[in-house]
């Protein structure tokens, strides 16, 4: 690949941006039709998730499979021939994460990933063969591609070879060619404004018998004609509606009025996003594909306007991803630039970015940025924004009005599942786990305007889920920040958060000596250092700790945390997690306590978990009868030993497991339920840094009392 535009990493999160801004937006209204749309809400122009009472930023298919497949190229390299297992079965977790499993027969995705259960290999999987027209041409294969084209900036070859390989996994037909021209489009997008360039761009990349020519060429003579959206759009509906298809969202007419939309609204974000989400069908859908193209094409520029129409502030960078990895769930735009933005420099052969700010995880350094930080004050008593701290970037903290020492501000972000996440129900859930956990070290970088009324107080501090799901806050000592001056201030997450997940992390500013007025800057926070807790079930009575459950990513078919033992889990076939934990833990010890295995030949501890099929493990297994304990790799499909010793477990009888990591080793002993050693197993040469921890389950059941991480 060629060098990156020189304006790709503003450019990259501009898309991120776009991408959300237009998922979020019409996904309250998703498979409304344009009359529904203008009965129930009127011409849409801005957000309405108000007006229909529900939260904003929620789980959604468009976000979470756009970020999380094309993760896949970090995992396998550089190449256009992804695989099913490459693409989608590190991250996918049947009936869960990412898809709307609608049913076989009915969702594509469900359908194709029950093909891939069955043996049939991709391209076949999502093939109008194995599936039928009707199945393989529905809109699912477009909406995942944004990512493949923020890799490729300038590249619209590799972006059409990504989009199509990826595609061809649940698709096949027109639904593959609109993939493969979106991405293309998309990917030109960082080097071209010009409308008709991308449109040519990106037929240009797939077949001279595609029905999309027809379909775009009839809508680029009616858009010269009619030089009105509406009209348009009739005739959009009259002769390539939703009557016209079978299936429940056809590729064919939500294509069409993305094309509209774009020849309609090209030079104007906004105007765009009126268009396309006032049209109805799939606007989700459609609105996010929009929302990347345009946003790409014109930059952070884009989100600029003369309606007053401030699209980044509500949205204040905050995704959400439902996958395997419960790390990656809880995310951010800034963090997911700095991914692509990697991913796409690894594609062409340079070096990757440098961390910003020491590897802190909210440094706040794109255009803008706010990630997820917001507060709950009044906006005449304090508004917050990205601006530069003595030329550094930080996120400035702007009090209007005195604030007394007995007055806290909380200015914070989320580190898991928002409680407002359950307002809305979908076929799929929000897997996720804490990105912070008791005993990690938190340090805040802070400075103080010179022109301060007075010193600010400044405690770190987090809300975690108690066992009522209430939020709890928890606070550190306070820094007394003097304007003018730099410091900062650092906290080891608390024990008394041990056992409640911690759902957002920030700062609280008051008054010190005197009311305060002024500005107060966070240059960043970074969380590091290993956690120290034990996890097990909250004592009966004391609540219903449904975040305490949700807290684990789990494939596994049962698991039972409110009965018996802490963790009692079930696994009818095949292979099944149960982990929390994030990719940044690294050197770590667990002791297991009470792991029994009530049925099966092979289960154990997991350590380093990443994704659904890479991790290790301590597994109890047997071989022609005889009973070993092994270290496993797991990857993708294979799992491999890496070393065993002989010891005579038995079903039903508890065993104490403890396993030490330290860089490329690892050891783990297993002992009676009094302590006494049984037999130790070490290997080193490993493939994953860091991960997770918890539990791995074939066929069986196993049960624990708790999970000691140190």
């Amino acid at each position: 690949m060629s060098s990156l535009p020189p304006d790709y990493l503003n450019k990259i999160y501009a898309g991120v941006l776009g991408k959300l801004i237009g998922v979020y937006l019409g996904r309250p209204f998703e498979n409304w039709t344009y009359h529904e749309i203008l009965e129930k809400l009127g011409p849409v122009h801005y957000y309405v998730h108000e007006q229909l009472d529900l939260p904003l930023v929620v789980i959604d298919d468009d976000v979470s499979g756009t970020f999380a497949f094309v993760r896949a190229l970090d995992e396998h390299g550089a190449k256009p021939n992804l695989t099913s297992e490459e693409v989608w079965l590190n991250q996918v977790i049947e009936k869960k994460t990412i898809f709307w499993w609608g049913g076989h027969g009915i969702s594509t995705e469900h359908t194709a990933f029950n093909n891939l259960k069955k043996g049939i290999r991709p391209p076949a999987s999502g093939s109008i063969a194995a599936n039928g027209k009707t199945i393989a041409e529905q809109i699912g294969a477009q909406i995942f591609i944004d990512g493949w084209a923020l890799v490729s900036p300038g590249n619209p070859a590799f972006a059409a070879r990504l989009a199509e390989a990826a595609a061809r996994v649940s698709h096949d037909g027109v639904a593959v060619h609109a993939a493969v021209l979106w991405a293309a489009m998309e990917a030109e997008a960082f080097k071209s404004k010009d409308v008709n360039h991308l449109l040519n761009t990106g037929l240009s990349s797939i077949p001279s018998d595609s029905p999309l020519r027809g379909l775009i060429s009839d809508i680029r003579s009616w858009v010269e004609e009619d030089g009105n959206w509406e009209k348009t759009r009739q005739r959009i509906e009259d002769n390539y509606g939703y009557d016209k298809y079978t299936g429940i969202c056809h590729m064919i007419p939500n294509h069409g009025i993305m094309i509209m939309a774009l020849l309609y609204g090209a030079h104007d974000f906004s105007t765009a996003m009126h268009i396309i989400n006032t049209s109805g069908w799939d606007t989700d859908c459609n609105s996010g594909n929009i929302g990347c193209l345009l946003a790409i094409m014109h930059g952070l520029a884009a989100f600029e306007n003369d309606k007053g129409l401030d699209w980044r502030g509500p949205l204040a960078d905050r995704a959400l991803i439902s996958s395997a990895d419960g790390g990656y769930s809880i995310n951010d735009a800034v963090r997911l630039t700095y991914s692509l933005a990697n991913l796409a420099l690894k594609l062409a052969g340079e070096e990757p970015l440098n961390p910003p700010k020491g590897g802190a995880q909210w440094h706040f350094s794109l255009p803008g940025s706010v990630q997820g930080f917001q507060t709950t004050s009044p906006p005449e008593t304090i508004t917050i924004a990205q601006s530069l701290a003595n030329g550094v970037p930080a996120l400035g903290i702007h009090i209007h009005s005195p604030l007394p020492s007995s007055t806290p501000i909380e200015v914070l972000t989320q580190t898991f599942t928002p409680l407002g996440v359950l307002q809305v129900s979908r076929d799929y859930e929000m897997m996720a786990c804490p990105l912070i956990y008791p005993g990690q070290l938190l340090t805040a970088t802070l400075s103080a305007d010179a022109q301060n009324t007075g010193p600010a107080s400044i405690t770190i501090c987090v809300k975690a889920y108690d066992y009522t799901d209430e939020l709890i806050m928890l606070e550190s000592l306070e820094l007394v920040l003097v304007p003018g001056k730099l410091d900062s201030l650092t906290w080891t997450a608390p024990k008394e958060a041990e056992n409640r997940p911690i759902q957002a992390v920030g700062i609280a500013v008051r008054g010190s000596s005197a009311p305060l007025e002024g500005t107060v800057w966070l240059r960043s926070l970074k969380c590091e250092g290993t956690p120290k807790m034990t996890l097990k079930r909250p004592e009966k009575g004391s609540g219903s700790a449904r975040f305490w459950q949700r807290a684990f990513v789990s494939s596994v078919h049962k698991a039972h945390t409110s009965m018996g033992p802490s963790f009692y889990l079930a696994q009818g076939h095949s292979e099944g997690v149960f982990v929390t934990g994030t990719r940044e833990w690294s050197d770590y010890s667990i002791n297991v306590s009470s792991f029994c295995m009530h049925l099966g030949s092979s289960s154990g501890i997991i350590v380093r978990y990443q994704s659904l099929n890479r991790w290790h493990a301590v597994q109890f297994r047997k071989d022609d009868g005889k009973g070993y304990v092994a270290i496993v790799k797991a990857r993708d499909e294979r799992r491999e030993e890496l070393a065993r010793a002989e010891f005579d477990w038995a079903l039903d009888v508890k065993y104490t497991v403890t396993v030490a990591l330290l860089g490329n080793a690892m050891s783990a002993v297993v002992g009676d339920r009094d302590g006494r050693k049984g037999v130790e197993v070490q290997a080193s040469d490993f493939e994953y840094e860091g991960g997770g921890a918890g539990f791995v389950v074939s066929e069986g059941c196993v049960s624990a009392d708790s999970i000691q991480v140190c």
